[in-house]
């Protein structure tokens, strides 16, 4: 059992130490930086009800919610049925870890990360810190274990998700009425601390974390770590609170320290500048960079528009949409991790599954241009940009003119975002007889489409490369390969 003594252990052999100077001798794991591509699963409790989104376990004790009606009209009186209630009717009797990593492989995924701990404080893994596990209730299946097994068996890495901080007052509202979560609260109960939600959930919001969850918080993570060995450990908002800081510098010291002692490199990804610049991966919550970055970065964004778990009523976003997340993510030096979530039973649902395999139909003809894919001098063209920013709706259409660059080996792969009719003019490839501008002058040696056996003619000219294009089917976005001497 992981204890705060052996922490302190593991944290004082080295060689990193508890403070941003020595972590800040990280470095980005070279798979991680060639994957690419990653699925993250939102699965648990809150895929019962499946209403909204994976906030249910919060809202259902706001009183006038939509979820607090909805609650009391299926369910009843959240005295008589509370959150903890769907427990036993989480069984996840048909969830097939095998099929899953399958899925994902398919996909072209390179890595996973399901979530070990929602914010609602169920685990869906063992645990000595709580009973309140899928192993001990519920599915009574060590969940996380079994994705880690299967993923063993295949070449993705395995990675997972805490989303525990936010526990502190994410039961908080069903203090204030009626409801199940009014029962003694004390230290290893489900609803356990429910403290009242902060107006202001950032940096130095008040009541803040107590001693006593700061130290539980600490050791689920370092279980967490131990048990499950993962290559990379997400971290959700609200570890950047000032209460965090020194809990978080131990667990990065311990989480690296060990990955050192299994002689493979692990990774932190953080938000809101929870971590000093350098010291993990920086993340992005449903949003981009406008311009390509010289530090390695992942966004992370749903499957749906509405929802990071599996509900009712879900707005998908289309296969042309994610590609296009995808190659604006990777032309700008970053990854992503694309959300799925799967329906209580553990079957992934249809449609899921539909976008899953259509990305990976992509991914098999344009994949060379994006694993492994490096930023080039610039990491597009067009007329369309991107918002800056989290939280930020990607451009609901691209043109023809729109194409963003990424540089494999001895090719640079111009990805056009929209199939581009009758010929290609590429502006960044424009000849320039003046060395001393600042302007493209390589040596091309060939030019093709991928996935089209047509060959194409093309002339480098003052404004830019012109390339003949073959007959495109479909609107998916397209990959020229320019070969250079």
């Amino acid at each position: 059992m992981i204890t705060l003594e052996k922490i302190q252990e593991v944290i004082a052999a080295g060689p990193y130490q508890a403070n941003w100077a020595s972590l800040n001798s990280y470095q980005v794991p070279l798979w991680f930086r060639q994957g690419k591509f990653g699925i993250f699963i939102h699965w648990g409790l809150y895929s019962v009800p499946a209403f909204r989104n994976e906030w249910y376990s919060r809202n259902m004790y706001i009183q006038g919610s939509p979820e607090f009606e909805h609650h009391r009209k299926t369910y009843g009186p959240q005295s008589e049925f509370g959150y903890k209630d769907f427990i036993p009717l989480f069984t996840a009797e048909k969830f097939d870890p095998k099929e899953w990593v399958e899925l994902f492989a398919a996909a072209g995924a390179t890595y996973f990360c399901p979530v070990a701990e929602h914010h609602d404080g169920f685990q869906m893994y063992d645990s000595e810190f709580s009973d309140f596990t899928s192993v001990k209730m519920g599915p009574q299946r060590d969940i996380l274990g079994e994705l880690k097994t299967a993923a063993q068996k295949t070449s993705l890495h395995f990675c997972t998700s805490s989303h525990r901080a936010e526990h502190w007052f994410f039961f908080g509202h069903g203090q204030e009425f009626a409801s199940d979560v009014k029962e003694p609260l004390v230290k290893g109960d489900f609803y356990w601390p429910a403290m009242p939600e902060p107006d202001n959930q950032e940096l130095t919001s008040e009541p803040a974390p107590s001693q006593e969850f700061l130290e539980d918080w600490l050791l689920r993570t370092c279980e967490l770590i131990d048990r499950y060995q993962p290559e990379v450990l997400y971290f959700d908002w609200w570890v950047q609170h000032q209460a965090f800081k020194e809990p978080l510098k131990q667990v990065a010291a311990f989480y690296y320290n060990r990955g050192v002692e299994w002689q493979k490199p692990t990774s932190i990804t953080y938000k809101h500048d929870a971590m000093m610049f350098g010291s993990g991966i920086v993340e992005v919550e449903r949003g981009k960079f406008a311009d390509a970055k010289p530090f390695y970065w992942q966004t992370d964004t749903a499957i749906a528009h509405n929802s990071w778990c599996y509900t009712d009523s879900l707005e998908y976003k289309t296969v042309k949409e994610l590609l296009w997340d995808l190659i604006e993510v990777v032309a700008k030096n970053g990854n992503l991790l694309l959300n799925v979530g799967p329906k209580a039973d553990g079957s992934i649902p249809e449609k899921d599954r539909e976008i899953l395999l259509a990305i990976g139909q992509w991914l098999q003809i344009n994949g060379e241009g994006i694993y492994s894919g490096k930023p080039w001098r610039k990491a597009g063209e067009g007329p369309t940009q991107v918002i800056e920013g989290q939280f930020q709706v990607g451009p609901k259409a691209y043109t023809e003119k729109d194409i963003r660059f990424t540089v494999v080996g001895e090719a640079l792969y111009a990805f056009v975002m929209a199939p581009p009719k009758g010929e290609l003019l590429i502006t960044s490839l424009a000849t320039s007889g003046n060395p001393d501008v600042l302007a493209f002058h390589g040596l091309i040696k060939e030019v093709c489409f991928l996935g089209y056996e047509e060959k194409v003619t093309w002339e480098q000219t003052a404004a830019g490369l012109k390339v003949s294009v073959p007959k495109i089917t479909g609107d998916l976005p397209v990959t020229c390969k320019i070969i250079m001497e």
